[in-house]
């Protein structure tokens, strides 16, 4: 089931943006911004890989990332900072497993915060997972919204543009290297699979520890 809700969404991050062009990278990058696992992993790559076949050009595909991800980033922001931490804390907990999104995760966003104060809001940006979560505790501390969007405009930025410029960068190599992932097709299907079961167990073990900690 896991697995599958998986695949789903990547396939909806590859049909929004082979649909609506800069408007699907900038809404599927809104939704992984608003904690929802529509994976950036996916998306800038192969909005990339569009780019080296002249359906975009990189600065445009990041730009449009970068929106998407400040807009997705805003929204949580917005959830944190009218709803407060506790109405975030229930819908995670009556919710968050639908979309595989923890308690855990939130109280490791918050200590990242607490620690680390409001810069926290662009480095975080480059480290998966609570890249995202971030968002949350800046609203819920009523962190100035214009420093926010701006650090998250920045770091969405500064991580987009690396993952676009791989999947431009396999695009253009795609005639000598197409052969070679046609070999070897199974196990990189294995290995996507392997890797998605990988992260999803690790997710569910650390959710389990926070249950049983917190019973």
């Amino acid at each position: 089931m896991i697995q599958a809700l998986i695949e789903f969404l990547g396939n909806i991050a590859i049909n929004l943006i082979s649909s609506l062009g800069y408007t699907g990278v900038a809404l599927a990058m809104a939704i992984e911004s608003a904690n929802i696992p529509l994976p950036s992993e996916i998306i800038m790559p192969f909005s990339g890989f569009l780019v080296s076949q002249g359906r975009f050009t990189l600065l445009g595909v990041t730009l449009a990332g970068s929106i998407g991800g400040t807009l997705g980033s805003l929204a949580s922001y917005a959830l944190g900072y009218y709803g407060g931490e506790k109405v975030v804390r229930n819908l995670i907990k009556k919710y968050g497993k639908y979309v595989l999104v923890f308690e855990y995760e939130l109280d490791e966003a918050e200590h990242w915060f607490a620690r680390h104060g409001q810069l926290v809001t662009f480095t975080s940006r480059l480290l998966p997972v609570i890249r995202t979560f971030i968002s949350l505790p800046a609203g819920i501390s009523r962190m100035d919204v214009k420093k926010f969007a701006l650090f998250a405009f920045i770091g969405t930025f500064v991580w987009s543009l690396p993952l676009a410029y791989l999947g431009k960068t396999l695009g253009d190599n795609w005639d000598s290297l197409g052969g070679y992932f046609h070999k070897f097709d199974l196990v990189i299907v294995i290995f996507g699979l392997v890797a998605a079961a990988g992260y999803v167990y690790h997710k569910l073990k650390k959710h389990a520890r926070y249950q049983e900690k917190t019973r």
